[in-house]
């Protein structure tokens, strides 16, 4: 994993790089870091480097955080964007560019040692996922990039995170034993089962992942379900 931290306030910038130096102890994980002080310095390293992580500040001179995540986007669209700010008034902008996360400042590890625990734990496993037959294709689908799985009579719909669905004739409980062994996968309803790293939001009425789409939640299932996310995203590394 390689990471691009940018912060116009060095107080700030040093503040990240610590803990993210402190996740990489802690861990003792192979990341490489890297941080700049204008979104510009950052653009010109980007389009020379492959970057998998970029934690923009938002707000500051001259090229913003923002604009340097469009201009990102425009040649890079597998990376993580992550936005590191004092202001909530641009999280809705931070969609239009598929951020991944959107994190007040003061950013603390509780809040960052999840994320970034995560996303290591997607990049060490990148191929670990189901085999299916779809439309006479066996198709390989990676359990970090399936968003969530929903049957209809007797097809699967596999919602994948770039919003591709495979479709797959059979029954639920032929993958739900593999779906089901993995934390971050839950069933929400009798015909749904998600990816909840894949989740934006989680309430009475379903959830909506990162990508827009909208998954029902059983009333009878809401209670559990919360409480296992929840433990799912602080998985008891307190820090």
């Amino acid at each position: 994993m390689y990471i691009a931290v940018c912060d116009d306030q060095i107080e700030e910038l040093e503040k990240v790089m610590g803990l993210l130096q402190a996740w990489q102890t802690d861990r003792r994980a192979a990341v490489r870091l890297r941080s700049f002080r204008s979104a510009g310095e950052l653009l010109d390293a980007a389009q020379r480097e492959r970057f998998t992580l970029y934690l923009l500040d938002v707000l500051m001179p001259g090229v913003t955080g923002m604009e340097a995540a469009r201009e990102i986007r425009s040649f890079d669209d597998a990376a993580d964007i992550v936005f590191l700010t004092t202001s909530p008034g641009f999280a809705y902008e931070s969609y239009g560019v598929r951020a991944l996360e959107y994190l007040l400042k003061p950013v603390s590890a509780k809040l960052l040692f999840p994320l970034l625990d995560r996303l290591y734990q997607r990049e060490q496993n990148p191929q670990d996922g189901l085999t299916v037959r779809s439309e006479g294709v066996l198709v390989r689908l990676p359990f970090s990039q399936l968003s969530y799985v929903g049957v209809m009579g007797k097809h699967l719909f596999f919602h994948m995170t770039d919003d591709s669905v495979h479709e797959v004739v059979g029954a639920l409980k032929e993958y739900e034993g593999a779906l089901l062994a993995r934390p971050e996968f839950m069933r929400t309803h009798r015909s749904y089962i998600v990816n909840m790293l894949q989740a934006e939001k989680l309430s009475p009425a379903g959830v909506v992942t990162f990508s827009g789409r909208s998954v029902p939640v059983s009333r009878l299932l809401y209670n559990q379900l919360q409480k296992d996310y929840l433990k799912l995203l602080f998985s008891g590394r307190d820090a």
